[in-house]
């Protein structure tokens, strides 16, 4: 199995820089009809007819092809004998050669690259146990121009959160190539809410009564595709909570571009 898992990390990361879910293209063609900006439709147009590109010659949709993030399922009756983590990032420096991949992963201070997109916390592999024997990868590459824009903030429990989240996506949303697509974490401590806000990236879209109304108050800030003004802001949000102490109310950001790229594979 690990000879699979290992070609398994490769293909989602191939499929994950060169194509888009369906779900996101059908995000932004729904933004592109309703949009009443002509400038905001051509960029939205333009972002379509990138993936086309990409995906017809198999080449990363973006120059940025992110650090190397994977939302692991693993069946807890599954027992594996190989380090799941090795053998993901054995597929990672693989498809740094074949996809390829640009090298992303450097020391914090050095800045020293390590050449493939590993080293100390790369790649970041997040594990959820699930029933039965299965084991499911999904590969979520992120870039840095997104997640730079991403913060937690430590409110107190009287703040209204949601004002919190507008007023920081004002300031921020243009630097992270909008229309965003946003993780929020709602409670927990300093770094679950951080954890949250990645979770809610991964398990999007959200539909709740509650998301669709922050996304309603994000849009209409005008701010639009690549920060040149619109209608479409942001294309999706969802928000993850978790109880916090009766003291403190973090909440998190995690921004995504408009290229919300994944790819999952499923391990037999």
């Amino acid at each position: 199995m690990r000879e699979k898992t290992v070609e398994a990390t490769v293909r989602a990361l191939q499929r994950a820089e060169t194509s888009l879910p369906d779900w996101v293209l059908q995000r932004i063609e729904e933004a592109m009809a309703r949009e009443s900006n002509p400038v905001a439709r051509h960029h939205l147009q333009f972002m379509l007819e990138n993936v086309s590109i990409a995906k017809s010659k198999g080449l990363p949709l973006c120059q940025d092809t992110g650090l190397t993030i994977f939302h692991v399922q693993m069946g807890r009756d599954l027992s594996l004998d190989f380090s799941l983590f090795e053998a993901i990032a054995q597929g990672v420096r693989i498809a740094t050669k074949e996809v390829p991949l640009r090298p992303n992963a450097v020391h914090p201070q050095t800045r020293k690259n390590s050449g493939d997109n590993t080293g100390p916390g790369m790649p970041d592999v997040i594990l959820d146990y699930v029933d039965g024997k299965g084991l499911q990868l999904t590969a979520f590459p992120k870039g840095a121009g997104s997640e730079n824009m991403s913060l937690v903030g430590m409110l107190n429990p009287a703040d209204d959160p949601f004002d919190f989240i507008l007023e920081s996506v004002a300031k921020r949303a243009a630097n992270a190539c909008p229309p965003l697509f946003l993780g929020i974490g709602l409670g927990g401590s300093f770094d679950l809410a951080a954890r949250l806000a990645k979770r809610a990236l991964l398990n999007m879209p959200g539909s709740s009564e509650e998301e669709l109304q922050l996304l309603e108050r994000i849009n209409r800030l005008g701010i639009g595709p690549m920060g040149l003004g619109g209608d479409t802001t942001a294309l999706g949000i969802k928000i993850e909570k978790a109880f916090c102490h009766t003291a403190s109310l973090p909440v998190a950001i995690n921004f995504q571009c408009w290229a919300n790229r994944s790819a999952t594979e499923v391990i037999q």
